[in-house]
C-alpha cells in the first residue's frame, strides 16, 4: 500500500536537524499518521520577521528549490529563554543529492543584527530570540536562513531515551558529570548523551570537538530512527519531540520535503569554521579571519545554488 510505504520511516518527518528534514517515508496506518501530524502541529511555532533581503525569490518546495535551516540547541533557564548553546546551519540541495551541516561556535565575534552590538554569536538569541539568532546568523555568512528548528537541550535526554539509545565512536577516554566515557564505541542513554554532547573543557579541541560529538549524537539518533523495525514505541518518540521541538515549518512543507528532497539523506558532510580565540576586555571571543569567513560562505553558497 502506498500509505504504508511513504510513511515507514516517519521519524525523518519529525525530529531534530533534519529529522524533519531528512524524510524518506511515513506511517503505517491512519492513527499512526494523525499522531505525527498531531506532534508536527504541536512543534509549529511561526516567527514574526520579513521576508529575507538575501532571499530574492522565495523557496519552492515543490520546485526542489535548495533551503536552509538553522538548528538551535537552546540551554533553557528559569526566568529567561537561555542562549543558543549550539548553533547549526544546515544546507539542503536536492540537486546535488546532499546535506551539509555548518558548526558555528557559540563564542564567534560578530555583529548581533537587531542590537547594534558586537558580541558572542549565541548572544543574539538570549537578546531576541529566534527572528534575532537567524538575522544574526544570516549577516555573518551573507545568506537566507529560510528555516528554523529549535531543540531544548534538557529535553534532548527524552528524544534519545524514545529512541532506545544511541551508540556514538568516542575519540578519547574522559570523564564528564559522573559519567565515565571511554575511547572506542559506547552506548548511551539520554542522560550520558546530553554529558556527552556538552563537555568541552577536557577536549583538547575545545568547542570544535563539542560541536562534533552533538553532530554525532543527532546523525546517531536519525539513523537509529530510521532503522526500527517496529513502531510499537512510536507514541514516546512523537511526546519526546513534541514537546522539545519548535519549528516555523508546517507539516504540509515536511510532507513536500518527504516527497521532494528525500535523496538529499544519501550524502550527509559536515563543516567547521576554523578561529582563533582572544581576550577582548576581558572576555573570551572566538575570531573569525576574512579569509576563513569568505571560504565558509563561499561554501554554503554552493551548496544553497546562490553563486
Amino acid at each position: 500500500m502506498k500509505a504504508k510505504k511513504k510513511n515507514r520511516k516517519w521519524l525523518k518527518i519529525t525530529g531534530i536537524i533534519l529529522l524533519i528534514i531528512l524524510i524518506s517515508g511515513g506511517v503505517y496506518s491512519i492513527s499512526v499518521y494523525q499522531s505525527v501530524k498531531n506532534a508536527v502541529v504541536t512543534m509549529h511555532e511561526p516567527i514574526q520577521r520579513k521576508q529575507s533581503e538575501k532571499r530574492v525569490v522565495p523557496v519552492v518546495l515543490t520546485k526542489k528549490d535548495p533551503f536552509s535551516v538553522l538548528l538551535l540547541g537552546i540551554d533553557e533557564r528559569e526566568g529567561d529563554r537561555g542562549r543558543s548553546d549550539s548553533i547549526i546551519v544546515v544546507g539542503v540541495n536536492p540537486n546535488n543529492q546532499s546535506v551539509k551541516l555548518l558548526s558555528i561556535p557559540r563564542d564567534t565575534r560578530t555583529k548581533i543584527i537587531g542590537k547594534g552590538t558586537v558580541d558572542k554569536i549565541n548572544h543574539a538569541y538570549a537578546f531576541g530570540g529566534v527572528p534575532m539568532a537567524m538575522d544574526t546568523v544570516e549577516n555573518f555568512l551573507d545568506i537566507p536562513i529560510d528555516y528554523y528548528v529549535k531543540i531544548n537541550m534538557k529535553g534532548f535526554k527524552d528524544i534519545v531515551d524514545a529512541v532506545g539509545g544511541v551508540t556514538v565512536q568516542n575519540d578519547f577516554d574522559f570523564t564528564d558529570s559522573g559519567f565515565h566515557f571511554p575511547k572506542g564505541e559506547i552506548k548511551l542513554d539520554g542522560k550520558r548523551a546530553l554529558s556527552y554532547s556538552r563537555m568541552r573543557y577536557e577536549d583538547p579541541r575545545g568547542d570544535f570537538g563539542r560541536q562534533s560529538r552533538q553532530r554525532e549524537i543527532i546523525q546517531a539518533i536519525i539513523k537509529k530512527g530510521t532503522s526500527l523495525s517496529t513502531l510499537a514505541n512510536y507514541s514516546n518518540i512523537l511526546n519526546a519531540l513534541g514537546k522539545n521541538i519548535k519549528t516555523n515549518l508546517t507539516f504540509d512543507q515536511m510532507v513536500d520535503i518527504q516527497k521532494n528532497y528525500r535523496d538529499a539523506a544519501k550524502d550527509i558532510q559536515q563543516l567547521e569554521i576554523q578561529e582563533e580565540g582572544k581576550i577582548i576586555d576581558r572576555i573570551y571571543y572566538g575570531l573569525v579571519s576574512k579569509e576563513e569567513k569568505q571560504r565558509v560562505q563561499k561554501e554554503i553558497k554552493e551548496q544553497l545554488d546562490l553563486n
